[in-house]
């Protein structure tokens, strides 16, 4: 019998290549047929690993889910961004490998974040998700998630509509 260990860690600068390869994986699955393709493509290609590197290095909280020796998932969160909404963090992005997911780690990987925020006093916090992502839609709410705003975004000539979940205390 074999034991593989899975953690939840800050990422290091030595991440961001997988932490790069994550997010191309994950962003294709789950945007692919809802975010135009040469947006998408645009999306992903500037988030290479420099990009990674670079704010892994300057501060950005970002953790990992380790699965064995692989980097798993990633969820990259902070204060919230969104003034209008009085909700004191927020996860920017939380994203799995399409091979992981549904497995239970994206529910880890989202309350080490939560429980991150908490320890540094952001008590409550905001999560957007776009509303044809249904897999994210419905991860949020499964999670306890209210939803409490809309808005929408552009990727190139779409408009696209997205939700806030929330979570206080």
């Amino acid at each position: 019998m074999s034991t593989t260990l899975i953690e939840v860690r800050p990422a290091k600068a030595a991440d961001a290549t997988a932490v790069a390869s994550t997010h191309d994986e994950a962003w294709r699955s789950a945007y692919q047929g809802i975010i135009p393709g040469a947006e998408l493509e645009k999306l992903i290609n500037r988030r290479g690993p420099q990009w990674w590197d670079s704010a892994i290095r300057k501060g950005s909280r970002v953790s990992v889910l380790v699965f064995g020796d692989k980097i798993a998932g990633y969820a990259n969160y902070g204060r919230n961004r969104a003034r209008s909404l009085h909700f004191d963090g927020e996860i920017y992005e939380l994203y799995l490998r399409p091979e992981f997911q549904g497995l239970g780690f994206g529910r880890r990987l989202f309350t080490a974040a939560r429980r991150d925020l908490m320890q540094s006093n952001l008590k409550s916090m905001v999560v957007w998700a776009l509303s044809d992502n249904d897999p994210a839609t419905e991860f949020y709410r499964a999670l306890g998630g209210r939803m409490v705003a809309r808005s929408s975004e552009r990727f190139g000539p779409k408009s696209l509509d997205k939700v806030a979940f929330a979570w206080a205390n």
